[in-house]
């Protein structure tokens, strides 16, 4: 079931308050809008749940609400005509569908939930009201930009000019420190519910070769993967693998 389809059964929630029960509360503009719930300026909103592995909205859907993710990951991607898939970016509690959505209703890319995905929906022409009577939100909003367009850089940064290790590696770290800004990372420790497949298709590799990566990762002490879940065992030598030091 996708966004649309969604929204159409799925009808706004009369007695919307706050977002405090978020686990990114903190981040963004959900914490924004948090914080003004608590002084009691309110935003109706819609809740959806839906499984792994659905689509929440296809490219060029046009969407009457601007979606942000509550709980669970989901995968922003492209599809080329021969089936080929290049994800984009992974979203994750805190982030819009695409921060563009608040201005412009046609999204640029489909969105597919990697786990059960909780998010809300807010009516476009409510939130935008909003932001223009309070500052503050505004600059959460430039820093959601400003993030966006900075991963969609380092992706282009990844495939052009990052060997196979360094990709992986950059995706790993890249994870952890936006899931540690959220205070969703425990230690070094964080969740991973990520597929071969879905790391194949955003490093822009093959499912064979992501495979022997991260055999290789695991064997040299890096890290650690279990069921959904990663640790890095040595930070550093990540760091300098993925040459961030």
């Amino acid at each position: 079931m996708g966004l649309k389809s969604a929204d159409a059964q799925l009808q706004p929630v009369e007695e919307v308050a706050s977002c405090a029960v978020c686990p990114a509360l903190a981040s963004k503009l959900c914490g924004g809008l948090g914080h003004l719930a608590t002084f009691g300026t309110l935003l109706r909103h819609s809740e959806h749940k839906i499984p792994a592995r659905r689509l929440i909205c296809r490219k060029h859907d046009r969407l009457d609400r601007v979606p942000i993710v509550c709980e669970g990951w989901a995968a922003s991607a492209v599809t080329l005509f021969d089936g080929r898939r290049q994800i984009l970016s992974f979203l994750l509690p805190g982030d819009f569908l695409s921060a563009h959505l608040i201005f412009e209703p046609e999204i640029q890319c489909s969105v597919e939930a990697v786990t059960e995905v909780h998010y809300r929906t807010f009516a476009r022409t409510e939130l935008m009201a909003l932001l223009l009577e309070q500052p503050t939100l505004i600059h959460k909003l430039s820093r959601a930009w400003i993030d966006e367009k900075a991963r969609a850089d380092q992706l282009a940064i990844n495939l052009g000019r990052c060997s196979a290790d360094e990709r992986i590696a950059r995706l790993i770290l890249n994870l952890f420190d936006r899931l540690t800004q959220r205070s969703l990372a425990r230690g070094q420790l964080m969740d991973f519910p990520l597929r071969q497949h879905h790391i194949a298709d955003a490093t822009g590799l093959t499912v064979v070769h992501v495979g022997k990566v991260l055999s290789e990762f695991r064997r040299s002490g890096l890290i650690k993967i279990s069921d959904r879940s990663l640790t890095i065992v040595d930070l550093k030598e990540l760091q300098r693998l993925a040459k961030l030091q």
